[in-house]
């Protein structure tokens, strides 16, 4: 059964403007029908940050506009969207988007303007308009700040089931099977037995919305299964944490495969339990044995002790939880709190002025995930929360969920315990000991049999696309990778080209060579031989393959300078959407022709300046085409390769609201820019290859008290809280900002689960689930001590993108300085027990200036510089969709010193030697010209060699005689048979093997033109529009101490 919804925009003429709920001024938007469920009266606000207008429930295309009766605004199916950084007043103006609440509550407004931030002499003060407004709402005391971290009452944080389901079904003590992958590559394919049948075997149970498949009011059936069966082997192995660099642990102590396991305390093995009472209601015998680190309780004066940077990445705070607690607890690097202690009110919280909210990896690669095959899966009655290793169990027959309290019952098949095989220890299943599993959903999982994975691939072919040469680089990937596609032999595959007309090809098997089909009408695109454009790969590979030889050269001799993309889009939407898939656009230039034209908005006069630059969509075309394609399961990745302006603003929102992803090469050029050719070759090579997760929705729960109100990344909120997601890939975050809507000072630990429901590209449904557990606060130091620095930059940051975009770029720079400003005072005046001159900051926060610093001087939010207006906006696209791990690299890079790299705390990794030299702080203080300096900025490594660098280092490391010998351009390192080379070569090679994109390599000479990217990366030094480190510290202390 086919998906009939298809959820359109808001209509609002930019895309944003529907932002609080507000009637578009083109008529009454689309949705999907109302709400099923009591969500419908509680206003509750959602966003992706980029303030969409969003459609309620999911298949039925009805319009229809209810009038919120607190504010007299339209709310369309029962949700909308309140932009969260943007509540609060400029003089003489109104807010920008009120909260609206069953309770309103009333923001503390900042009367008169709040202090400018000082600039150095050479930048005109006028060109930093003073930020006003307040940031926090509900303290009794006007605080400094204009950002609003949270408002909301009445949030259905625990959506109860319609009415009460029974268990149905043979409940019959029933075996079921576990399977762990030892591989990631391997995770979709190595069920081997025991797996409930995913297709429709004639008694499938149909859904109408995933709103109800994964949260609704009904239990999962009991499927009987087969009653002896062979046992896999053993379950429950979590995966170590990651190598130094690309999680925060530290490189000493690590296994032979140079991973470290003793630095956290997260899971590396099967985990005997007995079950202690975990429940909040238990724990304060449990929790009497903790004592806080005395490290994190250490006041520090940054003007005074401005080194903090660590040597060794940052690791992320260890929840204050016992042992047994923590050891179940979720990795941080795939689920993580901006407080590892959560404040038990919301007054506590807005005391601390810090924003509270998760950050999510959920779909990582691992190295270990547990997979259950089970005929039924446990979760709440009441909530429909998975059961987890923080529920409590009463006795052997009862559970309390950790979220919503209820008392459930244990399903007689979950008494057996297959690791064990033995009857009457629920508490020892695999579900209950991993914090973080995969099972394999049975039918009622599904709205539809599982879709083959479909892949179209859509290609500019106008004369610029052709001059570029890209199209070379693209079909020879596609060549070599074409076998390693995720799938099956139900996999199909379609291809695209277009300029001014829209080209087809038909691949049917029989024909002895691609067929080309040209449709010159845009204005009504139709679909020629629907039945032959997307194919099944296998039976007709060759011609798929004859095809990508071709087509480099068909194109060749083209005049053709017009890009019809608008309709190109258009034509790919129709073809996919029977099935849903992936669709990959390349695009390389601004679409001129049919609907989507855009016209060229930027002003490089106006490119330094943090006013009037364009970063809002100049049309809803693309917005509304992405929401039509996540209504069909189909996600849209754009790849640009574009130098000239391409107003990604507006091409963005094609894959923002469709959970696709943006790839940008500026100036690509096959010949001009080799670099750059070679980057999209090893990106093409992971983007062909990696894992994807087809018709998937997420949805996020956390304990009852608190809720969630704004969503971040690359997707469509469906009905409130169901984050719709076309695609998932490996390489998506996420994040949500929360508010503590009732006390919570009857419980002692809160929990938080996200659950993605997807299907494989084997075709199977499954459902990844993660839990993390904090505990709850109730004093000021206590929040303090718990702040994760990380967490909160990576939050602020996605928030600024919002506020960047809904009001300005200026704007969110103050907020950003605010945030520093607010928090630190508060801790100054509650929680310092004796007042002391400079800048007192906790253990905690005392990188949190440098962060946000960084973040100031990032592509995204800076000022000064003559950057793309397309660069800036990639940026931003950046921030909103990478994980956090990736994020903090491109906006604090890693410095490094490598002409004296040793084997000394070097770490081993399948017997090859990675230095690890210790990370300087990024200011030239710390260069020297009689050295090599390597800065890691995530998506660029840049290796700077000192003009008196030593000769050792020139001759053995980089092959030359001497300093005047190095290449102008070099962008690779010779492998010379030396140890100084190997050693540089492995250490570059281990950095680029932990991201999914590939950093180009630059060798900077002295008088190098990329000798100004390296110095702007150098967050800590002064530049002509920004201040150095020591002179923020100076700005944000006078604030602090008025």
């Amino acid at each position: 059964m086919s998906q009939p919804g298809i959820p359109a925009s808001g209509g609002a003429s930019t895309g944003l403007q529907a932002q609080n709920g507000a009637a578009s001024a083109s008529g009454s938007p689309y949705t999907n029908g109302p709400v099923q469920n009591a969500l419908m009266s509680s206003q509750v606000s959602v966003s992706q940050g980029y303030n969409s207008q969003l459609p309620g429930s999911y298949p039925h295309l009805i319009p229809a506009k209810t009038l919120n009766p607190v504010s007299g605004q339209s709310n369309s199916g029962g949700s909308q969207t309140v932009s969260p950084l943007s509540n609060y007043q400029r003089p003489g103006q109104a807010p920008y988007g009120p909260p609206v609440a069953s309770h309103p509550v009333t923001p503390s407004l900042r009367s008169g303007p709040s202090p400018q931030m000082p600039l150095p002499t050479s930048q005109n003060p006028a060109a930093t308009p003073m930020p006003s407004g307040s940031f926090l709402p509900g303290a009794s005391v006007p605080s400094p700040s204009n950002w609003q971290y949270n408002y909301l009452s009445q949030t259905n944080h625990c959506p109860r089931a319609s009415s009460q389901p029974t268990m149905t079904g043979n409940t019959n003590l029933m075996s079921p099977q576990y399977v762990s992958s030892g591989d990631s590559s391997l995770q979709n394919n190595f069920i081997k037995s025991g797996i409930i049948s995913n297709t429709n075997n004639g008694s499938m149970v149909v859904h109408n919305n995933y709103d109800e498949i994964e949260g609704g009011g009904f239990l999962a059936t009991s499927q009987p299964t087969n009653k002896n069966p062979t046992m896999s082997r053993s379950v429950g192995y979590s995966y170590p944490s990651l190598p130094p660099g690309y999680q925060n642990t530290p490189p000493p102590s690590t296994t032979g495969t140079g991973i470290p396991l003793s630095s956290l305390n997260y899971p590396s093995g099967p985990q005997a339990f007995t079950q202690t009472p975990l429940g909040a209601n238990h724990l304060t015998a449990s929790m009497s044995g903790l004592s806080l680190h005395p490290e994190g309780l250490r006041v520090i004066n940054l003007l005074q002790e401005r080194n903090m940077l660590p040597s060794t990445p940052l690791q992320p705070p260890v929840p204050n939880l016992h042992e047994d607690i923590q050891k179940l607890n979720c990795n941080p690097e795939l689920f993580r709190c901006t407080l590892t202690s959560i404040p038990q009110t919301q007054a506590l919280l807005n005391k601390a002025k810090l924003p509270l909210g998760l950050l999510l990896h959920p779909f990582k690669d691992l190295v270990q995930l547990p997979v259950v095959t089970s005929s039924t899966i446990v979760r709440c009655r009441s909530c429909r929360t998975y059961i987890n290793p923080f529920v409590s169990f009463l006795d052997q027959r009862r559970w309390k969920c950790n979220l919503c309290y209820r008392v459930n019952d244990v399903p007689e098949e979950f008494m057996y315990n297959p690791l064990t095989r033995v009857y009457g220890e629920p508490h020892r299943r695999p579900e209950v000991q991993n914090a973080t599993i995969e099972f394999m959903a049975p039918s009622e999982y599904m709205l539809r049999p599982p879709q083959p994975p479909v892949y179209l691939f859509v290609f500019d072919v106008s004369h610029n696309a052709i001059e570029t040469g890209y199209l070379n680089s693209v079909c020879q990937s596609l060549l070599d990778n074409l076998d390693l596609l995720p799938g099956n032999t139900r996999t199909k595959i379609g291809f695209i080209t277009f300029d001014s007309t829209i080209h087809f090809y038909s691949l049917q098997e029989g024909l002895s060579q691609p067929q080309m089909l040209i449709v010159s009408d845009i204005e009504d695109v139709f679909i020629p031989m629907p039945e032959n454009l997307l194919v099944n790969l296998n039976e007709s590979k060759e011609l798929v393959q004859d095809l990508l030889k071709t087509l480099p050269q068909m194109f060749t001799k083209t005049l053709e300078t017009q890009s019809a993309l608008g309709p190109a889009l258009q034509a790919a939407f129709k073809l996919m959407s029977p099935t849903g898939g992936r669709m990959s656009v390349f695009q390389t230039q601004l679409p001129t022709l049919g609907v989507g034209a855009l016209k060229p908005r930027e002003e490089p006069s106006q490119r330094s300046s943090a006013k009037e630059i364009h970063l809002t969509p100049s049309t809803d075309f693309y917005k509304k085409l992405a929401l039509d394609c996540s209504g069909q399961q189909v996600a849209v990745d754009l790849f640009l390769l574009s130098g000239q302006y391409s107003d990604l603003a507006s091409l963005g929102c094609i894959s923002r609201y469709s959970a696709g992803s943006v790839y940008y090469y500026p100036s690509y050029h096959h010949q001009h820019s080799p670099v750059q050719v070679q980057k999209l070759q090893k990106e093409l090579q992971r983007y062909l290859t990696r894992k994807i997760g087809f018709e998937a929705v997420m949805r996020i729960r956390c304990t009852k008290g608190l809720s969630i109100h704004t969503f971040h990344g690359n997707f469509f909120v469906r009905s409130t809280d169901l984050l719709s997601l076309p695609n998932v890939n490996p390489d998506a975050g996420y994040a949500v900002q929360m508010s503590v809507e009732e006390s919570l000072t009857d419980t002692q630990l809160v929990s938080f689960q996200s659950a993605l429901l997807y299907t494989s590209s084997k075709g199977e449904r499954r459902i990844r689930v993660h839990t993390l557990c904090l505990p709850v606060v109730s004093t000021l130091n206590e929040v303090f001590l718990g702040a994760d620095v990380q967490a909160i930059s990576g939050l602020l940051a996605n928030m600024a993108v919002d506020r960047s975009v809904t009001a300005s770029l200026s704007d969110a720079r103050d907020a950003l300085v605010n945030a520093v400003i607010d928090s630190l005072s508060a801790y100054r005046s509650s929680a310092l027990s004796n007042q002391q001159s400079g800048l007192m900051v906790p253990f905690s926060l005392r990188l949190f200036p440098l962060f946000v610093l960084a973040l100031l001087k990032q592509k995204s939010f800076q000022t000064g510089t003559n950057a793309r207006l397309d660069e800036r906006i990639f940026a931003m696209c950046q921030v909103k969709n990478q994980p956090l791990v990736y994020l903090m690299l491109t906006t604090h890079p890693s410095l490094y010193r490598v002409d004296n790299l040793s084997d000394e705390g070097a770490i081993s990794i399948n017997d090859r030697t990675i230095p690890q030299p210790p990370i300087l702080q990024l200011s030239v203080e710390k260069l020297s010209r009689d050295g090599a300096f390597l800065m890691d900025a995530g998506s660029v490594l840049m290796l700077w060699v000192g003009r008196n660098c030593g000769q050792n280092f020139l001759s053995q490391v980089l092959g030359v005689e001497n300093y005047a010998l190095i290449p102008q351009t070099m962008t690779d390192l010779p492998e010379l048979d030396t140890p100084e080379s190997a050693r540089t070569i492995a250490f570059i090679s281990w950095l680029r093997e932990q991201r999914p994109f590939y950093p180009i390599l630059y060798v900077i000479r002295d008088e190098s033109p990329m000798k100004a990217n390296f110095l702007q990366n150098m967050v800590e030094d002064r530049t002509e529009s920004a201040l150095s480190y020591y002179e923020f510290l100076l700005h944000i202390q006078q604030q602090v101490n008025k």
